[in-house]
């Protein structure tokens, strides 16, 4: 068991690999931009960073970032509630598992682009984020909770059952600590994938008015060092809301335990 003392200090160490690491690729960045001199092909950190300075001035930008975020969320929380609902009774039914395997084998495998060209015919631009969103993390939500739910301790099933324990404290004291690990594993996966696959759907479907739109606006242009700006704030946004995400259901795990 690691004593507090050593946990203190690897914190900072951690934080000084994290920042060594990103000066490193910072450093590769700009050697890499000197050495091609276009900033057309390859603007240098310092144009990016500049950049980042200014676009907020640009009309819809922050109408951009919340039509995008809304849609995204919203496809993640769906999926985490169906992919919880749907893992839960395909551990208890084998039927359910069974019929949805197929589903969840095709769509982990099928090309994102394929999803999302298909979709274009049954949805409009701006349902399309929601649907893709969702389409893509149901699967690694679905597939965490059902192995959750299929390693739970058998003995301790059967002491429940035989114990008359209600359903609701079985829910509480058995299966939600049970299901922790793979949730908060799924989530974490889940939040990447979801920003991926729906910063993608709107490239492609260019919805007005959301930052696939912007992206496509950069590309159209030539404009190289909107389209790094805009992926630099995608991925700040993402990893942020990815973090408060997984530290609220972190707090809410551990609220349940007080119970």
């Amino acid at each position: 068991m690691r004593s507090p003392t050593t946990d203190s200090t690897s914190v900072p160490k951690r934080r000084l690999h994290l920042a060594l690491s990103a000066l490193f690729a910072l450093s590769l960045w700009q050697v890499a931009a000197m050495m091609i001199g276009q900033a057309i092909l390859l603007p240098s950190p310092l144009m990016v960073a500049a950049r980042l300075l200014t676009i907020w001035q640009v009309p819809g930008c922050f109408q951009a970032i919340l039509f995008t975020f809304s849609r995204i969320v919203s496809g993640f929380l769906l999926a985490l509630l169906l992919g919880t609902v749907f893992g839960c009774l395909a551990g208890r039914f084998p039927l359910v598992r069974i019929l949805l395997a197929p589903f969840a084998a095709s769509i982990k495998t099928v090309p994102v682009a394929s999803f999302i060209v298909i979709c274009l015919i049954w949805f409009s631009t701006q349902q399309l984020t929601i649907f893709i969103s969702f389409l893509i993390v149901f699967p690694v939500i679905y597939l965490n909770v059902l192995q959750g739910i299929k390693s739970a301790d058998l003995a301790l099933l059967e002491t429940c059952y035989v114990f008359a324990i209600p359903w609701h404290r079985r829910v509480l004291y058995l299966w939600l600590p049970q299901l922790r690990p793979f949730l908060l594993s799924a989530c974490s996966v889940g939040l990447g994938l979801a920003w991926k696959a729906g910063i993608a759907a709107e490239i492609i479907g260019i919805p007005a008015g959301s930052i696939g739109r912007m992206f496509y606006d950069a590309k159209l242009y030539l404009n190289t060092t909107d389209l790094i700006a805009w992926t630099v704030i995608v991925v700040v946004i993402s990893i942020l809301f990815e973090k408060a995400f997984v530290r609220l259901l972190q707090a809410f795990f551990h609220r349940l335990e007080k119970l």
